[in-house]
């Protein structure tokens, strides 16, 4: 498998609020814009995606409270992976070090192509978590969103 890291990013929300705010995989979903609701479908422990015919899905594997939440593929998704949400202490009560690890069992056609935009993407996702815990709404974000 390969392994893709995200930064790290200082959130404004202590690690107990960001965990709960990532706990139920429903709540992705909510954080789409409208016009993306419709390929995605959520419960608590499952997510699914469609895009260009191509779907992807995941379920909660392990929630450690307040520390990480480890999700993985789901039956039927074409390829084997785990994502790790990261809560870790920053030192401050109210703030948290957020960081997003993937392994990924990609064959070399699919690395080529998304190899590079995993870690950006993973990134991006990071700057926007800090964004909404600081009052700022990312760019294609629904307005009101909040963790």
């Amino acid at each position: 498998m390969t392994e893709y890291n995200s930064k790290q990013g200082l959130v404004s929300k202590s690690r107990e609020e960001l965990y709960m705010a990532f706990t139920d995989l429903s709540r992705f979903r909510e954080m789409l814009p409208d016009d993306k609701k419709e390929m995605v479908s959520a419960d608590y422990d499952h997510l699914s995606a469609t895009v260009q015919n191509f779907t992807i899905g995941v379920r909660a594997a392990e929630r450690l409270p307040y520390e990480r939440i480890a999700l993985a593929n789901a039956e039927g998704t074409p390829f084997d992976f785990n994502v790790v949400l990261h809560f870790d202490d920053a030192g401050d009560p109210g703030k948290t070090c957020f960081s997003i690890s993937v392994e990924a069992d990609l064959n070399l056609v699919m690395k080529a192509m998304l190899g590079g935009r995993i870690k950006e993407g993973l990134d991006k996702i990071v700057d926007g978590v800090v964004d909404v815990s600081e009052g700022r709404i990312p760019e294609g974000m629904p307005e009101g969103m909040h963790i």
